[in-house]
């Protein structure tokens, strides 16, 4: 059964038959860019240029932000760090990653808003996905729109 993975870093998809780095218990990492580990997804994603991804834990804090993040939002990875996603980014509906997180379901094509570093609220397409492995968490896609 082939795996289907993105990297939250720069967003390359990838296929392989293992979920793991050979015969190491590691997370495969990136071919494309280096990045440490990769994100499993049920069904391809086809990301627009601008998305940019967010890593999360269990409960919702920012492990890893991708490319697009900053640009996006203004923060730097260390800002968001270890923060709720959806305090840090002051998401305003915070219940797609509710549902996510309790019910392991995809939550594509969400209308929100975000506030950014500066202060300023952007329009933006969310898409979240589960973590399927032991650890859980989930990954967050944001997609720049226009009002």
């Amino acid at each position: 059964m082939a795996h289907l993975f993105i990297c939250p870093n720069c967003g390359n998809r990838t296929t392989s038959s293992e979920r793991t780095a050979g015969f190491r218990r590691e997370a495969r990492g990136c071919n494309k860019c280096g990045f440490g580990f990769l994100f499993e997804l049920l069904d391809d994603y086809y990301p627009a240029p601008a998305t940019g991804f967010i890593v999360c834990d269990q409960d919702a804090r920012v492990l890893a932000t991708g490319r697009g993040v900053f640009e996006l939002t203004g923060f730097m990875e260390e800002e968001l760090m270890g923060r709720d996603v959806v305090d840090a980014l002051q998401l305003s509906n915070g219940d797609p990653v509710q549902l996510v997180r309790e019910w392991g379901v995809r939550k594509l094509g969400q209308q929100l808003a975000i506030r950014t570093r500066a202060g300023m609220e952007k329009n933006v397409t969310a898409d979240f996905f589960p973590a399927y492995d032991e650890d859980g968490g989930l990954l967050v896609a944001l997609t720049p729109r226009s009002h």
